[in-house]
């Protein structure tokens, strides 16, 4: 049976936490060792630049880190195709044909693109560049120019995939049936909160747990987790459902640890240091065959750039035959 091809991707915009393990890392991990699928793994530098376009440094570095975050946590470069955007340039020639299919207004409705513009008003302020208004239609061409027929999101991302449908749709009508028309996948992980309490958890609001983390850094930052605020003294009733801390216990503990660690706070006899303490173990334990894992890689940066290269001249055989379709519909094949 042949496989389903998976396209999915990150921006290089910082080491990769303990939300995107949860959120996509696991799931991709899971897909991959299954054996049915062809799992293609886009590390988005161009789109990273969109918000990012005056730190280059930024970008190249994070490069390399989330690499060794994929490796880290288990994606094999044998089984999973990984690959830089910038370095395919199929991707950027397709991008500007599809942007003749896309008109201004259609960016400017799609919801998701809305409320990231509105999340980005301290970079932009009311001038929102042609490139961040536009990556809906760069990752159509991300999706399509690898024929990628599934792409896992979350609910927050579906309309971007209907942008890449809606483009695909129209292509085909003008040029014949050439493209693949993607399926989206709604991802059943949840997103997971901040240590602060925020709903998303992130670089830019100090409340994340990277994998990359060490043990003195991960207790630092458990320790200053939010708890119950109602909870002065030790011997205080708690309430774990507003503390952070049991919300991560129920992440990192087993059902039965988790279950004793609500009931003693409930009861007052569990002390907020204490349960900090225990969870910050866990999740170094966690963490730890990851962090092994890292430093291995961490220490051969060679074989790292190897693999970044072979993963990309494999993304970009793909390409160049997506684009000999591409160009042959639109009557482009000049000397063929």
């Amino acid at each position: 049976m042949e496989k389903k091809r998976i396209l999915t991707g990150d921006r290089p915009t910082g080491r990769l936490h303990i939300g995107h393990y949860f959120g996509s890392l696991r799931t991709r991990v899971e897909m991959q060792n299954s054996g049915k699928y062809d799992p293609y793994i886009l590390i988005a530098d161009v789109q990273a630049l969109t918000d990012n376009f005056s730190n280059p440094e930024k970008v190249r570095k994070n490069v390399r880190e989330v690499m060794l975050d994929y490796l880290s946590v288990g994606i094999e470069p044998e089984k999973t195709t990984i690959y830089i955007q910038s370095m395919i340039p199929e991707v950027a020639e397709l991008t500007v044909f599809y942007s003749n299919l896309v008109t201004i207004a259609r960016l400017e409705r799609n919801p998701t693109v809305k409320t990231e513009i509105a999340q980005k008003r301290e970079i932009f302020g009311e001038s929102v560049t042609y490139g961040f208004l536009g990556y809906p239609v760069s990752q159509a061409a991300d999706i399509t120019c690898f024929e990628g027929e599934l792409v896992p999101v979350g609910e927050d991302q579906l309309p971007l995939i209907e942008q890449c449908r809606e483009i695909v749709r129209k292509f085909n009508s003008i040029y014949g049936d050439t493209l693949k028309e993607p399926e989206a996948v709604l991802s059943s992980s949840k997103r997971i909160k901040g240590l602060d309490g925020n709903e998303k958890m992130g670089k830019s609001l100090g409340n994340a747990i990277y994998l990359s983390d060490t043990p003195e850094e991960i207790t630092k930052k458990v320790m200053s987790a939010v708890t119950d605020p109602n909870r002065i003294r030790k011997d205080d009733k708690g309430n774990p459902d507003i503390c952070m801390v049991a919300y991560y216990h129920d992440l990192f503990t087993g059902k039965n640890e988790y279950k004793q660690v609500c009931e003693e706070c409930r009861a007052g006899t569990r002390g907020c240091v204490a349960c900090k303490k225990q969870l910050a173990q866990n999740i170094i334990d966690f963490l730890a065959p990851m962090r092994e894992k890292r430093r291995y890689y961490e220490e051969r940066p060679e074989l790292v750039d190897k693999l970044l290269i072979e993963g990309t001249e494999k993304a970009r055989r793909t390409a160049k035959e997506t684009m000999k379709k591409v160009k042959r519909a639109m009557k482009l094949d000049y000397f063929e």
